[in-house]
């Protein structure tokens, strides 16, 4: 578990180093990559032995039986989440950006409205809108430096086309856990609108002393429940492409398996023998470890980010990716973000992509060794050294 040692993954088609050039102008010769949400540490010990395994035995046909991956997700949802999963509830998809393709697929038509709360994952509006639905932006307010949920607000904006909710809990890019009494709010506002309520928790094991509640846990909305969860960010294994969605109540379980059904899907080996080797309690220290160094990490890159006058880094609960403002600088996007990608030689995320209220902000994602974000700070600082 050596956190701190330095990977190159230059000229490895890894998108988050080779594309940075063609997407954000910094070259990875000598800049810095911190958009793309992967880690640049190695999967635990016992994954990539899985990998070798089957590595060695040298024969990839057809996966057999999942049952013993289905149990794995199930020991690792009561054991670290408190959440008893049925196994025949679980769907294994090409990752959580496909289940929310199936599930907007699966439950709304085309011309329906889907909401999003803004500023929110990126892909999730680009799924909805490839599938010819309509999408319904709902920005949140921040409050003491944190963003909330105004559901007076919320609830003036919708027009009754709404026909589901894509939520994302822990919440990128802010980095909140949100609380029980939030949760409910956000249940409550599903059966107040009868909208299917998709619940991607992708994020939900790394967590910085907040403690993560899955929306299953919230009573009242099993009749229209989605929930997503994968062990890609929690392990590094995004390139498997595998992600569960989990759905408890047998009407919408029955609909998703029609569509999965009808698009012939069925989930790589390889993904399941590193998702199942991860579910473990080798598994669960690598985790616990990863945290511990991700939060050094996190108050390494907040302090010395706050320190710029006309920065500020939303206080992070959860992820790895620090949503940092730049309204105070006075500048347009264009010129911090200029002066990040020309001048510090940084690729972040534009805040504009994540949707309404992200214009002001860059993502920047601290699972790197901690060399990388001493420098990166090292380099902001001096960029915009004319405000301090």
């Amino acid at each position: 578990m050596n956190f701190d040692k330095i990977i190159d993954r230059r000229g490895t088609d890894c998108a988050k180093w080779d594309a940075m050039e063609a997407l954000y102008g910094v070259s990875p010769d000598d800049g810095l990559a911190m958009w793309v949400a992967d880690m640049d540490f190695q999967p635990p010990e016992v994954v990539r032995s899985a990998l070798q395994g089957m590595l060695d035995h040298g024969v990839f046909g057809y996966y057999g039986s999942d049952a013993d991956y289905r149990a794995s997700i199930c020991w690792w949802m009561s054991e670290r989440h408190g959440w008893e999963v049925d196994p025949a509830a679980i769907f294994t998809t090409h990752g959580l950006v496909n289940g929310t393709g199936m599930c907007v697929d699966a439950f709304t038509q085309p011309g329906d409205s889907v909401v999003l709360l803004t500023p929110v994952y990126h892909a999730f509006a680009r799924v909805i809108a490839a599938a010819g639905r309509e999408l319904l932006e709902l920005e949140m307010p921040i409050e003491d430096g944190r963003y909330i949920l105004d559901f007076d607000a919320f609830d003036a904006q919708m027009t009754g086309r709404e026909k589901m909710l894509v939520f994302c809990s822990p919440h990128n890019p802010g980095g909140r856990v949100w609380t029980e009494s939030e949760l409910e709010g956000v249940a409550e506002f599903a059966l107040r609108h009868d909208l299917i309520l998709v619940s991607d928790e992708i994020h939900h094991d790394l967590t910085f002393g907040a403690k993560h509640t899955p929306m299953s846990l919230i009573p009242g909305i099993e009749d229209r429940l989605v929930m997503m969860t994968a062990t890609t960010k929690t392990f590094n294994i995004a390139g498997a492409h595998i992600g569960n969605v989990i759905i408890a109540d047998k009407g919408l379980h029955n609909r998703f398996a029609a569509r999965m059904g009808a698009f012939g899907m069925s989930p790589g080996s390889f993904g399941i023998v590193m998702a199942q080797a991860a579910y473990s309690e080798e598994g669960a220290k690598w985790v616990d470890a990863l945290c511990t160094y991700l939060d050094g990490n996190r108050q390494l890159f907040d302090a010395a980010v706050n320190a710029i006058p006309g920065l500020k880094s939303m206080p992070m609960e959860a992820t790895y990716l620090s949503w940092v403002d730049f309204s105070g600088t006075g500048m347009e996007p264009a010129e911090f973000t200029r002066r990040v990608q020309s001048d510090a030689r940084i690729a972040a995320n534009h805040g504009h992509t994540f949707g309404k209220g992200g214009e002001q902000f860059l993502r920047f994602n601290i699972a790197t060794p901690r060399a990388r974000v001493e420098e990166a700070v090292k380099r902001l600082s001096k960029a915009f050294s004319d405000l301090q």
